[in-house]
């Protein structure tokens, strides 16, 4: 039996548009949906807010609860279970997300700056999970009306990944839509001509983005690919080509507790417009 997914809810706008979007793939999937809370606060935060732990408990089940009944009456049929858990909010999202598929969880929003907020937890979250975390906007931009055109995903062919293309292509083919691949080498005014009048790191990384993606084209003969090798920044390139894509996958190495999600990753989660899926790979 394949592993559910899991989408922690706090009742938040972010939270709900994730809960929304993890019953749409969960359904897509034939999975199960599992929503989970956490419900351990310091007692600092008790006492701000003038409530107790049962009061505290009590909030949590009735946000599940609603969660509950708002994803089935999106998803009718659909499996899913709701669980309160006393832990802190990090470590509720990253054991659920171990024994999950996908984790899904909600931003916060614009921030002051145009971008989308990602808490601490969050960025905790996505640092440390063992695998695919997916943060979805509260704006609705969930591709779930077939609007969306296609799936964005950000490679660098000097350090391929499988674990990143094989997530994005079969993305793409469980949701038949294309897949657009984005490769950033450095400048080309940062390299010398070569004697035929090649560009180190515009044709040569062409070649090799090509090289990296065929045996992926061949694994999912049906998904279309269009590939581009463009210089400059990668995250501006990545948030530009996410205006049109229902899901932008981007990568974050394995590494010890408490490791950078990479200056990439960090700048696509906050200010890419669709969902993010962020892909750990050792």
């Amino acid at each position: 039996m394949s592993r559910p997914i899991a989408v922690g809810v706090d009742g938040s706008e972010g939270s709900l548009a994730a809960a929304d979007w993890a019953a749409d793939e969960a359904a897509r999937r034939g999975t199960a949906l599992r929503l989970v809370n956490a419900t351990r606060w310091a007692e600092h935060q008790l006492q701000a807010v003038k409530v107790s732990h049962e009061d505290r408990a009590g909030e949590a089940e009735g946000v599940l609860d609603a969660v509950e009944d708002r994803v089935r009456a999106r998803r009718p049929g659909l499996t899913v279970t709701s669980h309160e858990i006393e832990d802190s909010p990090a470590g509720v999202l990253l054991a659920a997300g171990s024994e999950a598929e996908l984790l899904v969880m909600g931003s916060h929003g614009l921030g002051s700056v145009g971008g989308f907020i990602v808490g601490s937890v969050g960025q905790e979250v996505v640092g440390d999970a063992a695998g695919p975390v997916v943060l979805v906007r509260p704006d609705g931009r969930d591709g779930a009306d077939g609007a969306a055109r296609k799936v964005v995903l950000g490679l660098d062919v000097r350090d391929v990944r499988n674990e990143l293309l094989e997530f994005a292509f079969a993305y793409a083919a469980l949701h038949d839509i294309p897949l657009h691949i984005v490769h950033s080498p450095p400048a080309p005014f940062l390299h010398r001509h070569d004697a035929a009048g090649a560009t180190p790191g515009t044709d040569a990384d062409a070649v090799a983005l090509s090289g990296a993606v065929r045996p992926f084209r061949d694994t999912f003969p049906a998904v279309k690919v269009s590939e581009v090798s463009a210089p400059g920044r990668a995250a501006g390139h990545l948030v530009e080509a996410a205006g049109d894509a229902c899901l932008v996958v981007v990568g974050r190495r394995r590494a010890a507790k408490g490791s950078h999600i990479g200056s990439v990753t960090h700048a696509v989660i906050h200010h890419a417009p669709c969902p993010v899926a962020v892909v750990p790979h050792a």
